[in-house]
């Protein structure tokens, strides 16, 4: 794994003068907001004080889904790369074939013979140093991930698998797979962290899974292909995309029914909630729109962005969204109160799952 370190420096003088006395990392206007870019093979970390790039993390293959511990220690990147069980996964730049092979026990005297079965690699990384901790194979190419709100366990669904896999956190082990319903995209824990919800885009339904034990639950469906998922503060409201018919559900997590649903128009992707929780924001990808619902009233409405706007999160204590582009190399930066555009962020690829690290 290779680490590109870098810091870009502002020329205003009490800036400067702050990075002489007390360091770089101390005048970083957190929160910083993370960015995998897939097949770029790198994961962006962006000040959303400034909307500025400062540090990125190389080596961590593919990466779409993404996640954070709580206390802000950890990421946990997984691959949308699937390969067969035994092989190992692809050099990273900057690593001799020879080490690759035996960090992996790959070399001919150890290999093991490629089988029908598909593995994908999560990397557990120190999100200050950029270092993996440990790759831990899971069966199937990862999606999306999430971390328990305890920081015990991170979730990864595994779409080509028809579940979800479970790593621990303080021993960096696969503990179990869950068997779900067709392709799952999205997961969420619960607040307390005693439930997990799952988006089950093949099956066109949500699934509850109890965290103890991890057995499966109740399941409701909702519309077509549903991706995102996004709980309201008090989860009193779940909400998911449904992707392939255009509409966002909105579902009661204790009794797993749909009390509601907001039409957008088109296929959708991103889902996030305003800061105090009174709007909803959903990524219209299809029309290149930015959905935007009045929760108290159901009202929607909708502010141009094209093309294809894609992977969408609010950003706390800052008025902004970040929103990215699935066909060009950029992520908008929006005002949260009337979605105009505030600035664009350049990025190499896709940028996909995003993860904030709060400030501490």
């Amino acid at each position: 794994m290779m680490r590109t370190h870098r810091r870009f420096l502002h020329s205003a003088a009490p800036i400067a003068l702050a990075m002489v006395l007390f360091g770089l990392d101390s005048v970083h206007a957190e929160p910083l907001v993370y960015i995998p870019l897939g097949e770029e093979n790198q994961i962006l970390a962006i000040d959303a004080a400034t909307d500025a790039e400062v540090d990125r993390i190389s080596g961590t293959e593919a990466v779409h889904g993404l996640a954070g511990t709580p206390d802000g220690r950890l990421l946990i990147a997984g691959s949308l790369s699937a390969r067969s069980a035994g092989e190992a996964p692809a050099k990273p730049v900057g690593v001799s074939e020879e080490d690759h092979e035996a960090h992996h026990g790959m070399s001919e005297k150890t290999s093991a013979k490629p089988s029908d079965e598909l593995v994908s690699t999560v990397s557990i990384i120190d999100r200050k140093s950029g270092e993996i901790l440990r790759k831990v194979d899971v069966p199937g190419a990862v999606h999306h991930v999430t971390v328990s709100p305890d920081g015990r366990f991170a979730v990864v669904t595994l779409i080509n698998a028809d579940a979800v896999s479970v790593i621990g956190l303080e021993d960096f082990e696969l503990i179990t797979t869950v068997k779900t319903a067709a392709t799952p995209n999205y997961a969420i824990f619960s607040k307390d962290g005693e439930a997990l919800f799952v988006g089950n885009a093949g099956a066109g339904t949500v699934s509850r899974i109890a965290v103890d034990g991890w057995t499966a639950g109740p399941t409701v469906a909702t519309g077509a292909n549903p991706g995102h998922l996004v709980m309201a503060a008090d989860e009193s409201a779940l909400y998911v995309t449904n992707d392939g018919d255009g509409t966002v559900s909105e579902i009661d997590p204790e009794t797993m029914t749909v009390r509601r649903s907001f039409e957008m128009g088109g296929m959708l992707h991103g889902l996030d909630l305003s800061e105090d929780g009174k709007t909803l924001f959903a990524a219209v990808r299809e029309t290149g729109r930015i959905g935007r619902v009045d929760l108290d009233s159901g009202e929607v409405s909708f502010a141009e962005l094209a093309p294809a706007p894609y992977h969408l999160r609010t950003i706390p204590g800052t008025g902004k969204i970040y929103v990215s582009s699935a066909e060009e190399p950029k992520v908008w930066v929006l005002d949260v109160n009337d979605l105009s555009t505030i600035s664009e962020v350049k990025v190499e690829g896709t940028a996909h799952q995003m993860v904030i690290v709060p400030s501490s």
